[in-house]
């Protein structure tokens, strides 16, 4: 199959032409001004980022729009919320040197960019000390060094930030390296650019993917169905053509995706585009997004509606991660009677 998307701009310009100022949002998207004093706000504590391609699928004059709720700063992110906290995965304790975080046994997660093409308002890690946390040369070394060290580690994970951030030749010049150590069978990159900037994977990159020795998993964040675009359904034939398996993570946001018919058309929509729903997350507890919680009754109600109304394998598994746990903490649906 020879699915090739024909970008007018590079993904490195769409980047780079991110929306980033709070008025110009409100403006191209027909908002009302009153939403700017809170924008600005919000913008302070945890910068805006949308770039175009995402930007295009908002509906314009919609203030409740899903997808412009998952990017527009609001004044609520400056209340202080007891229980929500700016490291709520504990992952400091587990960023055993720059870059590198161990949390499970068998699974080894590098930060390979602290950049996003998107800036999420509900990420866990909008507080994250990237600039302590950078992989240069030196660093990469000793990454190579701390899996050398622990055999038992046999996938690493790409993360950040987004992976995909970062450059074509430094992404292939990286997994040349993770190639040649024997203990490594899978490479993971959860990552968000293929979606908000569709054009980010290039026939370079799947090429160089697809020639790793190493089983290639692409771990996609798409929580509403109005992200999935055409642009995105043909990336992920694309993806999919270069033997790449592709799964997704979403995350349950209240007012975004917490209703039954919308979870049960994004997995509909996933699979189509040859994506099979993984998880389904609930939100962690970071302070400045409090306001998109919801109860677990609530996340196990909407999970049990949806296994009455799909096909187990469409069924994404609920899921939330407490620190110091070996693995992700499942969660057992409410199934009515």
């Amino acid at each position: 199959m020879n699915i090739a998307l024909t970008p007018l701009t590079s993904w490195q310009d769409e980047l780079k032409n991110a929306i980033t100022c709070p008025e110009m949002l409100l403006k191209e998207l027909q908002l009302p001004s009153n939403l700017l004093t809170g924008a600005k706000l919000g913008d302070a504590l945890f910068s805006l980022r949308v770039p175009r391609p995402y930007l295009n699928r908002i509906e314009k004059g919609n203030p409740n729009d899903p997808l412009l709720k998952q990017i527009l700063p609001i004044k609520e992110e400056a209340s202080t919320v007891p229980g929500y906290v700016s490291d709520p995965l504990a992952e400091t304790s587990a960023n055993h040197q720059s870059g590198l975080i161990h949390k499970y046994k068998n699974r080894v997660l590098l930060i390979l960019s602290g950049a996003c093409a998107i800036n999420c308002r509900y990420c866990f890690r909008r507080h994250f000390a990237y600039d302590d946390n950078q992989i240069g040369r030196q660093q990469w070394a000793s990454v190579l060094e701390y899996l050398k060290k622990n055999p038992q580690v046999n996938e690493v994970i790409l993360s950040g930030g987004d992976p995909l951030a970062t450059s074509d030749q430094r992404l292939l010049n990286f997994l040349a390296d993770l190639n040649k150590l024997p203990q490594l069978i899978r490479l993971r990159i959860h990552t968000r650019l293929p979606v908000v900037i569709p054009q980010r994977m290039t026939s370079r990159l799947l090429t160089g993917l697809q020639a790793s020795r190493l089983k290639v998993v692409i771990v996609l964040h798409i929580n509403h169905p109005n992200e999935i675009d055409e642009d995105v359904i043909q990336t992920c034939q694309r993806i999919k053509s270069h033997d790449i398996t592709l799964l997704n993570q979403a995350v349950l946001l209240k007012d975004v995706n917490d209703d039954v018919s919308v979870q049960k058309t994004l997995s509909e929509r996933l699979f189509a585009a040859g994506i099979l729903p993984y998880y389904l997350f609930l939100f962690d507890k970071v302070a400045g997004a409090a306001h998109f919680d919801l109860e677990e009754s609530v996340a196990k109600e909407l999970v049990g509606q949806l296994q009455a109304e799909l096909p187990g394998y469409l069924v994404p598994r609920l899921a939330r991660e407490i620190p110091g746990k070996p693995a992700k903490t499942l969660l057992a649906p409410l199934l009515n009677t």
